[in-house]
């Protein structure tokens, strides 16, 4: 089979934090009328699995080629229940919840779910004064820190920090959170939706009542974790001509990489992993063994692992987003160590493994 980039049909959800900056801010086409909070570019979560609309794979799941064509498609030697990554465009016009998510085990134990959900948002537009809550300020009781969720003081247990477009902010499961307003992400996480939040309305806006919004917080507690203080990060810079790749956050299950192309781009061949590729700036075309695809501005796609050698043509400088289940020694330390980048300043991405 001659692997192509894999572009899929858009999940859309209309929470109620957002408005229109996807498809004012980032230029997206083909959204519909009314709040758009999220879009999801690349998804194969239960039944917001996302959909080949070009090639010859057109019609097909992303579900049904994970399953078929593991080594193909994911990665050589693969084997999982769904696609590794989930990620999608965040319109944070209004504040998000306060809220965590599962790690693995509970995942497990719990939701009878295959996985939790960490992920990491990378700022693709933020206005003056933006921030992210992110992490709690130091150890509190399980008695102080639901009397805080249920004043909505939010600022007296949890870290808040000023963020600008280019940060990204990794963020692992069980660490409670919110951003916005008046921000514009590009998230990357786990395949999983499993969430819960503090707040006294739903992600609609709808009231709670007390009983079910205590529960809720308490909930939430029985999953909180304070193992890890999350922290914006601008990313660590490899240059290669006129081009830029900045390392925004890496762990085991993602990382994240920010191009920025003034010229002909190569990403090679690499059998034991996919990537997915966001575009945040002007249109590129993907030139591959079998032929050429365009990506438009808020356009997503897959590069399956068996595709080979991609070489990314911009018309005039852009910036794509590039996310991957990296290994870590090989795609980030190994890399970066040899760029100069001290095993301090590479530990910071994320978690990535002492060395």
């Amino acid at each position: 089979m001659d692997w192509y980039p894999l572009k899929l049909t858009t999940n859309i959800q209309k929470y109620a934090f957002g408005e229109r900056l996807i498809p004012e801010r980032l230029n997206k086409r083909g959204l519909p009328s009314g709040i758009i909070a999220e879009t999801w570019e690349i998804s194969d979560y239960q039944d917001k699995t996302g959909t080949v609309v070009n090639g010859f794979l057109a019609g097909r799941t992303l579900h049904e080629l994970t399953l078929a064509h593991p080594d193909e498609l994911v990665g050589h030697g693969w084997r999982g229940p769904h696609f590794p990554l989930l990620c999608k465009f965040i319109d944070a016009s209004h504040m998000l919840p306060v809220h965590l998510h599962a790690d693995d085990e509970t995942a497990l134990r719990l939701h009878n779910e295959p996985n939790g959900k960490t992920e990491a948002w990378h700022i693709l537009w933020a206005a003056p004064g933006a921030t992210v809550l992110a992490g709690l300020k130091s150890e509190f009781t399980r008695e102080q820190l639901f009397t805080a969720f249920a004043s909505c003081d939010y600022d007296s247990v949890l870290v808040r920090h000023s963020i600008q477009a280019g940060d990204t902010i990794y963020v692992p499961a069980g660490v409670i959170h919110s951003f916005g307003p008046d921000t514009l992400v590009l998230e990357i996480q786990q395949t999983s939706n499993l969430a819960q939040s503090v707040m006294p309305t739903d992600l609609y806006g709808n009231q709670y009542n007390q009983q079910e919004w205590y529960a809720n917080i308490n909930a939430t507690l029985d999953e909180l974790k304070n193992h890890y203080q999350p922290l914006p990060n601008h990313g660590l810079k490899l240059q290669s001509g006129a081009n830029l790749r900045i390392f925004g956050c890496a762990g085991p299950y993602f990382a994240l990489e920010h191009w920025i192309l003034n010229e002909s781009y190569l990403e090679p061949s690499h059998v034991e992993r996919c990537l997915t590729l966001s575009n945040v700036g002007n249109v590129v075309q993907l030139e591959f063994a079998s032929g050429i695809e365009s990506l438009e501005q808020g356009e997503s796609c897959i590069l399956p692992a068996a595709i080979g050698e991609v070489r990314v043509v911009p018309d005039s400088q852009t910036h794509l987003i590039a996310c991957y289940v990296p290994d870590l020694q090989r795609n980030i330390i190994a890399p970066l160590q040899a760029a100069g980048y001290e095993q301090q300043q590479i530990q910071k991405l994320g978690e990535v493994d002492s060395i």
